[in-house]
């Protein structure tokens, strides 16, 4: 294979992908912005803090310097936090003689603004440069296993999705392209927050049927939200939507859901942050869905009642009990 793919973000779920294009066939550049670390993926072959016992393929490079990013190809896939995302590319942009293209698998919001991060890509760039974002149900560790996958690449360069596809797809890594950038966004930033929501519930001990109600009144305000922004209703029923707030609200590998499981079971919140030592993207997406639903009067109790729960200080039990106290009514 002829292509060429660097990745920025060297976490789990960067060096889970950047071993997924390398065991294709494909030559894969990953960039981390810790030299420390970068030094140690080099000397170690793996990444033993996030992945361990993942040998990386002889197609698998790693750096530390975004200039060797910027010379290596035109294909850039950021897996960052969200709250760096935009910083990232700024950094980046210098070093970029020519046209790139760029594909995301980072989940969240531009933390400044509250935009989707589609615009932070054509405000630093340009509205023609080809774009696309990888969401899903996935956990690093199963793709780094070889476990079966499927994600929705989306872009409104089709030419684009189809190479992205082609890099990534392949073996036990199912890859189905749209065109739908908002709503694969939306989806995959908004389920973190319900994620969230849905270990508070378990942490305080309440069963599956609290769980259920939890998802299929959660996607509803997925839905609510990702139309009034742009996005397709038919896109929430799919991998990006449903499929993703299925995995994270139900399994423990997502750092969300355990998140709320320690805020349930009454641990403090810096606490938790500090256990689970990774980013915890609903924490930030919570104001951010709070804020939106605010400025488009989107009725999102359950991600109101979140935000709440993290930025107000209210007790996860009394926000349980203001959701049931709502007003009765048709379900929609």
């Amino acid at each position: 294979m002829d292509n060429k793919i660097a990745i920025l973000g060297a976490g789990s779920w960067g060096t889970a992908l950047a071993l997924l294009a390398a065991g294709n066939g494909c030559q894969t550049l990953l960039w981390g912005h810790n030299p420390e670390h970068i030094a140690n993926l080099a000397q170690d072959r793996q990444n033993k803090r996030y992945l361990p016992d993942h040998p990386f393929p002889a197609q698998l490079a790693v750096t530390a310097d975004l200039s060797e990013v910027a010379a290596f190809g035109d294909l850039i896939l950021v897996c960052v936090p969200s709250h760096a995302f935009k910083n990232t590319l700024i950094n980046l942009k210098p070093y970029l003689s020519s046209e790139i293209k760029i594909a995301w698998a980072s989940k969240g919001f531009n933390p400044d603004d509250g935009t989707l991060l589609h615009e932070a890509v054509s405000g630093i760039f340009s509205m023609q440069t080809p774009a696309a974002i990888l969401s899903g149900p996935t956990f690093a560790h199963e793709v780094a296993a070889n476990l079966p996958t499927a994600v929705t690449i989306a872009s409104t360069h089709p030419e684009f999705a189809k190479q992205l596809s082609g890099i990534l797809h392949g073996g036990l890594f199912r890859t189905y392209t749209s065109s739908d950038v908002i709503g694969v966004e939306v989806g995959g930033a908004v389920k973190n927050v319900l994620a969230i929501a849905s270990g508070i519930a378990d942490g305080l001990g309440f069963g599956a049927n609290t769980r259920a109600a939890l998802i299929t009144r959660g996607l509803n305000e997925i839905i609510r939200l990702g139309v009034k922004l742009g996005g397709k209703q038919e896109t929430f029923m799919g991998l990006a939507g449903l499929g993703d707030l299925i995995l994270t609200c139900t399994d423990n590998q997502s750092r969300n859901r355990r998140f709320g499981l320690a805020l349930g079971a009454g641990e403090g919140r810096n606490a938790a942050i500090h256990e689970i030592g990774q980013e915890i993207e609903g924490i930030s997406a919570a104001k951010e869905t709070f804020l939106l639903a605010k400025k488009y009067a989107i009725e999102m109790p359950i991600a109101e009642q979140t935000y709440k729960v993290l930025y107000e200080d209210l007790a996860p039990r009394t926000a349980v009990q203001n959701l049931l106290a709502r007003e009765q009514k048709a379900e929609s």
